[in-house]
């Protein structure tokens, strides 16, 4: 069932292995409804596609820096008809992995997000 015009989204998040789960765990902190593939073990070392596969089963938007791949799958699933429940990118240049700031930063970024959700799925997002 499609939610009602005018209800609010909830849109749950799948953090991709290259992020740190402390992000998820932050924003599970603050209400949020967010998993990161390295808390779970049938997750862990999975292609992209099956990422893919079970973030749409679940209804889990993914958060990943893999650009080229994860767009080239979406983007064949809906060539097939089949949606999705979303990608935020972000990137290593604008969220530096060795930065200590960069937990919060992401959190911060994708707490906005989670506040004032996109509308409908198959959305694509870039996270600044």
């Amino acid at each position: 069932m499609a939610p009602r015009a005018g209800a609010p989204r909830w849109v749950r998040l799948l953090l991709d292995e290259m992020l740190p789960d402390a992000i998820a765990k932050q924003l599970r902190v603050r209400g949020h409804d967010a998993v990161a593939v390295t808390e779970i073990d049938e997750l862990r070392g999975l292609s992209d596609r099956s990422i893919l596969v079970a973030a749409r089963d679940q209804g889990l938007a993914i958060v990943t820096e893999n650009v080229r791949d994860f767009r080239a799958l979406a983007s064949a699933e809906l060539e097939v008809g089949r949606r999705h429940p979303g990608l935020i990118f972000s990137s290593s240049r604008s969220f530096p992995r060795s930065s200590p700031q960069t937990i919060g930063r992401l959190v911060t970024a994708l707490g906005r997000i989670l506040d004032d959700p996109p509308a409908g799925d198959s959305f694509e997002l870039w996270l600044q």
